[in-house]
């Protein structure tokens, strides 16, 4: 089967992973994504989700906060804001940033920045699942 090389990289952690792979699905400011080997050339934004990496005819996931990903036939590059695996998921820090999030959003008062309380639940949300967290 054909592969694709797959590189993530954030600022803090540098590259946290590079692999070749079968399939990447991924959510961009132009909806859902499904990069294959030999994709036409691509730039866009990310947003908060869970990636879903086809490899070796199995799937990992890996949690991205946002960022740009930069796709050509050979090759996707992903300059990710922060990138967690599952194992590096703190769940109990990621619940409260839901509860956090979701009790700002609920407050609806001037005093609340809304876009960033929805990004800080949507970066929540995409943490959770990626632990297989049920959310509320």
């Amino acid at each position: 089967m054909a592969t694709i090389l797959l590189e993530i990289a954030t600022p803090d952690k540098g590259e946290i992973y590079k692999n070749d792979i079968n399939m990447l699905i991924t959510r961009s400011i132009c909806g859902e994504l499904g990069i294959l080997p030999k994709h036409a050339n691509l730039l866009t934004a990310l947003l908060p989700n869970v990636m879903r990496i086809k490899e070796n005819g199995g799937e990992v996931q890996i949690f991205v906060s946002g960022g740009f990903m930069e796709v050509t036939p050979e090759k996707i590059t992903i300059l990710a804001d922060a990138a967690e695996k599952p194992d590096d998921i703190d769940v109990e820090r990621a619940k409260s940033a839901f509860q956090r999030a979701s009790e700002r959003l609920a407050k609806k008062n001037d005093d609340i920045d809304i876009d960033r309380a929805e990004a800080a639940l949507a970066r929540a949300k995409a943490r959770l699942l990626v632990k297989g967290v049920p959310i509320g």
